[in-house]
């Protein structure tokens, strides 16, 4: 079995590649539900959904996010009524936030409402929750705290963030299968998501760090940093404010302890030996997922990677 820590859209392109290098049936993904939010009354989880979505071939190709084709009817209606547009939800996936909200009001918990989710959308992987009870991410800037899909999308990221919270985590637990999944894994694969609010919701949860640290399995990360830049997302602005060197090295300092193999791209060839001076073996490749013949490839060279560590 082959475990991965997800984020959104840099973890649905590794995984796209992932269920196509290997059989799906033994992959379990393990999704950050950190940035969840209530919306216009709805429970939505961006993180999960994209991971679905993707996964389903469903996903917009131009945002990453979102359901290809989707219409927004509803929320142009909702802002005649004075609702925020900020935070933009196709009608199909409000209809799939409406349906995860109805289930949840009705006591169904989160692991098997993301089951059910995956199920209906026919999906062959495995997709946890990283937690059933709810763990928000709050990012802290120079007027205080900040909800994150508010710095995420409605500041877009143009916010210096001092820290970084995760309100809830420490009454958590780790959903059923989270712990068994990294423990009995052969290979555990950090995705190339934010180190911090991608990543980082998932080792709060109380447990998972330590399963982490205890496995048998290897564990590898891909660096979301290529040449001291980011794909998409904040990480790098994180990485700068938070005090970390903006490179694929500050990204490995920040997993040390939690790593085995370390995967780079061509670009920071040259970065190397800081890497395995940490104490974390270092694999060089083209980390850029432009196609999905280049993410099945990158997925087959981490786990092919992973296995030779055994």
């Amino acid at each position: 079995m082959i475990t991965v820590f997800s984020g959104g859209v840099g973890a649905s392109r590794f995984l796209q590649g992932l269920v196509h290098a290997v059989d799906p049936a033994t992959v379990t993904v393990i999704s950050n539900t950190g940035d969840d939010v209530e919306m216009f009354g709805l429970h939505v989880s961006p993180d999960t959904d994209i991971v679905i979505y993707a996964l389903a071939g469903a996903v917009n190709p131009e945002t990453g996010w979102g359901l290809a084709g989707d219409t927004f009817a509803v929320v142009d209606q909702l802002q005649r009524f004075g609702y925020p547009r900020w935070f933009n939800l196709g009608d199909r996936d409000l209809a799939m936030a409406m349906h995860r909200t109805r289930l949840l009001r009705e006591g169904v918990p989160m692991h098997e409402v993301v089951a059910g989710l995956a199920r209906d959308w026919g999906l062959a992987c495995r997709i946890l929750p990283m937690a059933n009870e709810p763990v928000r991410t709050k990012v802290f800037g120079p007027a205080g705290e900040i909800d994150f899909q508010e710095y995420m999308v409605r500041l877009r990221t143009e916010v210096e963030v001092r820290s970084i919270a995760f309100e809830g985590a420490d009454t958590a637990q780790p959903a059923p299968g989270v712990i068994e999944a990294i423990r009995d894994s052969e290979c555990v694969i950090l995705a190339p998501s934010n180190p911090f609010v991608s990543i980082g919701p998932v080792l709060a949860v109380p447990g998972v760090r330590a399963a982490l640290e205890r496995t048998r399995a290897v564990r590898a990360a891909i660096s979301p940093i290529i040449a001291g830049q980011v794909v998409k997302g904040p990480a790098a602005k994180m990485l700068q404010s938070l005090g970390h060197e903006v490179s694929a090295v500050g990204v490995a300092r920040v997993y040390r302890g939690l790593i085995d193999l370390m995967v780079i791209d061509e670009q920071d060839r040259a970065l190397v030996p800081q890497i395995e001076a940490l104490g974390i073996r270092c694999y060089v490749t083209d980390t850029m997922m432009t196609s999905l013949e280049r993410k099945t490839d990158l997925a087959a060279e981490v786990v092919r990677e992973a296995r030779r560590g055994r």
